[in-house]
């Protein structure tokens, strides 16, 4: 008798996790998250627009003016990890020295989030597999770009944000020396300060660290419970 209630638990708890994360990947949650942080402060999910003097936030998943035409998040947030956030104060400090500064698209996305995107535009190039999770999941990956300081206005770049075209890579030749030069200048800034941009988006730049983070599914509403 007592095999059989073993035997019929696990597979309430395999069916549930099927459920609950169909592609495999079993994500951290808010309680994993926690504990994690008071390990190390580094796991610790910064509030970046709190955190980055005058950074701007553009929000596109908080807003139907993304490529789901859905708004994804409830709230428009960006968190990253600790070191994250520290590497890309210190990028937006050299930004404001050249006369620009940075705006943030998205940052860390929980996994649910990730699975959303997949199943609406199911090429990789440009969405993070499911599978896999995504560096933004991790807390390590920001979509950003710069903003002329006195104007406020966006800087040219060779496409608009989530552009799933060839001409959004950043090895793709850019014809006007104005844009090429501005790309050059994000890219250039960013890596300096330990970031790598994505090799089929101009706009996204991963932390050199990400692989020491996990895939997270905790909801920016979680994380203002513990992150107020």
């Amino acid at each position: 008798m007592r095999n059989l209630i073993l035997i019929i638990v696990y597979i309430s708890v395999i069916s549930g996790y099927a459920q609950d994360y169909p592609y495999g990947l079993k994500p951290q949650n808010l309680n994993d998250y926690v504990k994690q942080k008071e390990v190390s402060d580094k796991f610790e999910l910064i509030d970046l627009e709190k955190f980055i003097p005058n950074i701007i936030l553009e929000i596109r998943y908080a807003t139907k003016n993304n490529f789901t035409k859905e708004k994804i998040y409830n709230l428009p947030k960006a968190y990253a990890r600790k070191p994250v956030a520290i590497a890309l104060r210190k990028a937006q400090a050299e930004f404001n020295k050249l006369g620009f500064g940075i705006k943030i698209f998205d940052a860390y996305r929980p996994y649910a989030a990730t699975v959303k995107l997949y199943e609406v535009y199911r090429d990789t190039t440009y969405v993070a597999s499911p599978y896999r999770g995504s560096r933004h999941n991790r807390g390590c990956a920001i979509d950003m770009t710069i903003v002329d300081l006195k104007t406020g206005k966006e800087l040219t770049m060779p496409t608009e944000f989530d552009s799933f075209e060839k001409a959004a890579w950043p090895s793709t030749p850019v014809a006007d020396p104005v844009i090429r030069k501005n790309r050059k200048t994000l890219i250039d800034v960013m890596q300096r300060n330990g970031f790598k941009v994505n090799s089929s988006e101009w706009w996204h730049f991963d932390f050199i660290g990400w692989k020491n983070y996990p895939v997270m599914d905790v909801s920016f509403e979680e994380l203002l419970k513990v992150n107020p």
